[in-house]
């Protein structure tokens, strides 16, 4: 279910380019609407939450910030996440240039997605499309020039999305990447990582090989051996935070592995690479305090 407020435009009098229907919804944990076809094209944009869209074989994980395009007489399917369902508003249009004014925009069959920062305007500018609801003349020409307002805002965007959508691989990469960066501190998995993107663990090996030459196991460990080089040679945090501070529990299987990949102990690589003048003990402690929760940082604490 979800929690509707929509507009809908009986006809109109312009033919370029012209406002059907608009709304905003509130969305319950694995809402779905589809598989649907549409008669025009239809603009939603994220608020809140996460989601997917498909098209096809093409699935596309969503969050605030993000958008997408129905295409007319296109079957489509999405759905909010369970955890974090999401709110969005919604446009409905049509016109003879529509196809037209969309490239301007960087959308098209090739690239359906799109991302914006200016939530909030895009919002107020669906609420005065909504109020304007007395069918007269003065509305039809408001709800025109809020249409116009709504495609200006997308248009400052065009130029960094390009006018072709990136590969169904590389939109997956950055989604891993970015995941794997933000936690590689946590005791995360790469059956977490499949888990994220809803992908098989096989599918996601080969996307890992055929893109990065390395398994989603081999980056996650860069990354996490990356950043201990960087606190072994800049602070003077112990082993076991270091170890901790990468995502290892357990510090023996740590310094197995950065022993592995540089050729040298954690404490004779900190000889060799130590950049002094930016520790003391307070400092250290507010670097493992933005690493890690407190939780994690009492544990060791205790020992």
């Amino acid at each position: 279910m979800e929690n509707a407020f929509v507009l809908e435009l009986a006809e109109s009098k312009f033919k370029d380019l012209f406002f059907c229907f608009c709304g905003y919804a509130q969305c319950e944990p694995l809402h779905a609407y589809g598989l649907a076809v549409r008669p025009n094209y239809v603009l939603h944009y994220i608020l809140e939450g996460e989601g997917f869209y498909q098209i096809g074989d093409r699935k596309y994980y969503l969050g605030a910030g993000e958008g997408f395009l129905i295409e007319p007489d296109t079957p489509t399917y999405y759905q909010a996440d369970q955890e974090e369902p999401w709110s969005y508003l919604w446009i409905g249009f049509s016109g003879r240039r529509a196809k037209e004014y969309l490239e301007d925009l960087g959308l098209n069959s090739r690239q359906l997605i799109f991302r914006s920062q200016k939530g909030k305007e895009l919002k107020r500018l669906v609420l005065e499309m909504m109020s304007c609801s007395d069918g007269s003349v003065t509305s039809q020409y408001r709800q025109q020039s809020l249409l116009y307002g709504f495609f200006s805002i997308l248009s400052e965007n065009a130029v960094d999305r390009g006018k072709s959508e990136p590969s169904k691989e590389n939109f997956y990469m950055e989604r891993a990447v970015t995941f794997i960066r933000n936690r590689y501190s946590s005791n995360i998995k790469v059956a977490d990582l499949a888990g994220y993107l809803c992908m098989d663990r096989s599918y996601l090996y080969k996307l890992f090989k055929n893109t990065l030459n390395m398994s989603p196991q081999e980056f996650l460990t860069e990354v996490r051996l990356s950043r201990a080089k960087e606190l072994l040679a800049t602070t003077k945090l112990s082993v076991e935070h270091v170890a901790l501070s990468c995502g290892y529990r357990d510090t023996l299987v740590f310094s197995k592995a950065f022993k592995r990949s540089t050729g040298a102990a954690p404490k004779e690589y900190r000889r060799e690479n130590w950049k002094p003048g930016k520790t003391d003990l307070v400092e250290n402690d507010e670097i493992l305090r933005e690493i890690l929760g407190n939780e994690d940082l009492k544990k060791l604490q205790k020992k």
